[in-house]
């Protein structure tokens, strides 16, 4: 199974969402909270952020060596089965 990483704001409802969406799918995945990290952390989430094409905002997946910006189920599906 691909890796799934999941960068997120505690706050954020759509994040909440795209947790939700993992768990009751039982796919297994690292959630990471932006906003509870420190500063030097938060610059690097950022840049890995922006350097797989992200623009910054939230949620932010990473599935395998794919990613995807904001709650979107069916982009979470192509990215677990695409070979």
């Amino acid at each position: 199974m691909k890796k799934v990483k999941v960068y997120a704001l505690s706050t954020c409802l759509w994040c909440k969402k795209t947790k939700r969406y993992f768990e009751e799918k039982k796919i297994p995945f690292e959630a990471v909270d932006y906003d509870k990290q420190d500063d030097d952390c938060q610059q690097k989430i950022m840049e890995e952020i922006k350097a797989n094409g992200g623009t910054g905002s939230f949620p932010f997946v990473k599935i395998g060596n794919s990613c995807t910006q904001g709650y979107n189920p069916g982009e979470f599906e192509k990215l677990l089965e695409k070979k």
